[in-house]
């Protein structure tokens, strides 16, 4: 009976990657036409993550999970930045190891808007281990390190979405991609 839930649940989640895929794949490859709206549901979203964080991050991060609110987004993981970093080719030294090392579990929110066929991520707050970081705080650790580390990263600025994508509507069950002309 155990066997049977967890084969219904990996073939569910494989369905949900599945769908995924298949409207991205609509998306990216312009097959649209103007005026629709593709729905990528919560499952298909977190089945989605599940896998570009398991081919990305191997052992680096473990649980992710996405949970969605009307025009934010907030995901979760267990991450060893210890392994990050040293997947990425920068081992760190033995004090950065020493607070790097070991599994901590890891809260991001952030509010999504978009319009006009861009879009712009503020994150709000990161918790790491219980320690929450937000503000003043949370801008200087994003501007003098996650900037650093990922220069291509768009972070309360906006960007192109791409693909004649208008808008993105962020929805607790769902996110809606409209498609312009």
């Amino acid at each position: 009976m155990v066997a049977l839930g967890a084969a219904e649940l990996l073939l569910a989640g494989s369905t949900d990657y599945e769908a995924a895929i298949h409207k991205v794949s609509l998306i990216e490859h312009d097959r649209l036409k103007p005026g629709s709206r593709v729905e990528l549901t919560l499952a298909e979203l977190n089945a989605y993550a599940r896998q570009e964080v398991a081919e990305v991050a191997p052992d680096g991060v473990r649980n992710a999970r996405l949970e969605l609110g009307p025009g934010t987004a907030t995901a979760t993981a267990l991450i060893d930045f210890g392994k990050l970093r040293r997947a990425e080719g920068k081992p760190p030294g033995r004090l950065l190891a020493y607070l790097l090392d070991g599994e901590r579990p890891v809260t991001i929110t952030a509010r999504i808007r978009s319009s006009g066929g861009t879009a712009t991520v503020d994150v709000e707050r990161v918790e790491i281990s219980d320690v929450t970081i937000e503000g003043r705080l949370l801008d200087f650790v994003i501007h003098n390190y996650v900037m650093q580390a990922y220069p291509n990263a768009k972070v309360g600025e906006p960007f192109e979405l791409g693909h004649r994508i208008e808008r993105l509507d962020v929805q607790p069950a769902a996110v809606g991609i409209l498609i312009g002309r």
